[in-house]
């Protein structure tokens, strides 16, 4: 089943157990496909996009979410961390750092970079290789401090 058809489905289970904030989390997220389909030539959204469209959904809710709490609006704040968790549920499940790391250093050890100058090279595969179960930061940190060392 298409991640756009689990969506669709509990959209309906949402509505029927009347769950009004859980109903705007995933209507965002249907109108976000929906709206990539409608911009695109065919007005197929395959389940790699949708994965991009939730990853960066998730972000967004997680930024605004600090923000929030980071100005003391625990109201706001917890309305946008139960909608990140709702849109968390249809996301892979994410590495830990740990698991990254070694990822790392095995793409490291694959391609014998030896220095900063070929973090480039190693980020395209990691960014290829962990796309959705990753956060690019984090990749990112972690591929410049391996190859600093």
């Amino acid at each position: 089943m298409s991640l756009s058809a689990k969506v669709n489905d509990a959209i309906k289970q949402a509505m029927l157990a009347k769950e009004r904030e859980r109903l705007a989390a995933l209507r965002d997220i249907k109108s976000k496909l929906l709206l990539e389909a409608t911009s695109g030539v065919g007005g197929v959204v395959t389940d790699d996009v949708a994965l991009k469209i939730c990853m960066k959904l998730f972000k967004q809710r997680m930024e605004t979410y600090d923000l929030y709490v980071a100005q003391g609006r625990e109201d706001l704040a917890s309305v946008e961390l139960f909608q990140a968790k709702v849109i968390e549920e249809y996301l892979p499940k994410m590495l830990s750092e740990e698991e990254i790391h070694q990822e790392v250093l095995k793409v490291i050890k694959e391609t014998g970079a030896e220095g900063p100058h070929q973090m480039g090279m190693v980020m395209g595969i990691l960014t290829s290789r962990l796309a959705g179960k990753a956060d690019g930061k984090v990749i990112a940190q972690l591929v410049k401090g391996a190859l600093t060392n």
